[in-house]
């Protein structure tokens, strides 16, 4: 590209210094002594200098292949009979363009000639121009009545002769236009990025504020999608959690009848297997209700004591006949719903208790960007096969989750739906030495999120 770039410029550069040679000879071979002496002054202009005072000159070297190339347009714009040479195309000084016409156009005294108006208002355009790599190009032709014209004509080198110029003119056009197109992309992916944080934090806070309609038309299209299902889903779980009011109301006052009614049976023991039927029904409707809203409690998030949380729950459990030993602390409140909380870390507790042996170790492990409470136990484990199915629902695994333990299969359900209502998540694994050890991570970034989209809809 370089080289086409360099043949085309040089034709084009050739070609004008031949011509406004040729055409100065034309005047010059039509003109008498006295106006062509006028003419010399008067066509002694930037880029070229004409003198009819110097001789046929020899040529001291051979030409360069660009000189050749330059001598050549001259004879093509020149009669064939015509005695024509280029002497020299040698680099002149660098500088301003006008600097080196100035230059050129001065005497062997140093001082100027004087100068046609057109000329110096040539020079004065050139001072606007830019800082080029010259070439002075000397050549002479034989007038038609013998005389030798002389010419010095400055032309700048072309462009692809200055590859270093030309790759920083592209190295600064790409990194403008990379960053130019880097800017633009990012403000146009920026609501993209915002309906995602939205679209993620959606199941821990439904009554964050809508995302603003604004944008291309594809990303308000998007948000207005985003703030109607939004809407949509509020409504749904609030219709939801009145249902289930009313469904624990109307199922409890049965209950309530039926056991009142249980007294009048003089049968011990018919009357204590139906009490005991009742209260597991009463039981299992109060755990599956539970777990409905678990994980859409309307609760608030506050900045929450996770140590004194701890103590408190640890303190319920040992009341039961458990020992529970904390170890570690949290370095900082945490943003959480306290009630789901600690219904979650009692079902963990509790679960350890009831099927761990009553010795319950409990560990905090707090970073910046999380805080993971392992509680462990000395109870049988449980295989890898069955450790996420015993999340599922009603799941109990026989014999350690039979029916006369108490467990109603919920506890472990309701605590994994609490925790991942809070951004985290709860898993299971081998106790070194033996026993079970169930891990609760709370991700300390989503729920400080959580905790300032919630205060700003409040």
């Amino acid at each position: 590209m370089l080289d086409d770039r360099s043949r085309f410029a040089g034709r084009i550069l050739g070609s004008y210094a031949a011509e406004r040679v040729a055409g100065i000879v034309s005047l010059l071979d039509d003109a008498d002594a006295e106006e062509r002496a006028r003419l010399v002054r008067a066509l002694s202009v930037p880029p070229t200098r004409v003198s009819l005072e110097e001789p046929w000159r020899e040529r001291a070297e051979p030409l360069s292949p660009e000189a050749q190339a330059y001598a050549r347009y001259l004879e093509q714009a020149l009669a064939p009979s015509r005695d024509v040479q280029i002497l020299s195309l040698v680099p002149a000084r660098r500088g301003r363009f006008h600097d080196e016409q100035r230059r050129q156009h001065r005497g062997d005294d140093g001082t100027a000639p004087p100068a046609s108006p057109e000329g110096e208002r040539k020079i004065r355009r050139s001072r606007r121009g830019a800082r080029f790599p010259l070439l002075l190009m000397i050549a002479q032709v034989r007038l038609a009545n013998g005389a030798v014209a002389t010419f010095r004509h400055v032309v700048p080198t072309a462009p692809a002769d200055r590859p270093l110029r030309l790759i920083a003119l592209v190295a600064i056009s790409g990194v403008t236009v990379a960053l130019l197109a880097g800017w633009a992309v990012r403000r146009l992916t920026r609501p993209l990025a915002t309906l995602a944080d939205a679209a993620t934090g959606l199941a821990r806070n439904l009554d964050r504020p809508p995302l603003p309609e604004s944008g291309p038309i594809e990303v308000s299209r998007a948000a207005r999608a985003f703030n109607t299902m939004q809407r949509e889903l509020k409504a749904y779980l609030e219709t939801r959690s009145q249902a289930l009011a009313a469904v624990s109301h109307d199922l409890r006052l049965p209950l309530t009848r039926a056991r009142l009614r249980l007294e009048r049976i003089g049968d011990a023991q018919v009357k204590a297997s139906l009490d005991s039927d009742f209260e597991e029904m009463e039981h299992m409707i109060g755990g599956t209700l539970e777990f409905l809203r678990a994980g859409a409690s309307g609760e608030n998030p506050i900045l929450l004591n996770l140590n004194a949380l701890l103590e408190g729950v640890a303190e319920d459990i040992e009341a039961l006949g458990a020992r529970v030993r904390v170890h570690g602390r949290a370095e900082a409140p945490l943003h959480a719903r306290a009630h789901a909380l600690r219904r979650c870390l009692a079902n963990l507790m509790d679960n350890a208790r009831r099927h761990g042996g009553g010795d319950i170790d409990v560990t905090v492990l707090d970073s910046p960007q999380s805080v993971r409470i392992r509680i462990e136990d000395r109870g049988p484990s449980i295989a890898a096969a069955e450790r996420e199915r015993v999340f599922e629902p009603y799941v109990r695994l026989e014999p350690s989750r039979a029916r006369h333990t108490g467990g109603s299969g919920l506890g472990l359900a309701i605590a994994r739906a609490v925790a991942r209502a809070h951004g985290g998540d709860i898993a299971l694994s081998d106790r070194g030495g033996g026993g079970l050890c169930a891990e609760l991570t709370l991700p300390r970034v989503a729920n400080s999120r959580l905790g300032m989209a919630s205060s700003q809809s409040s």
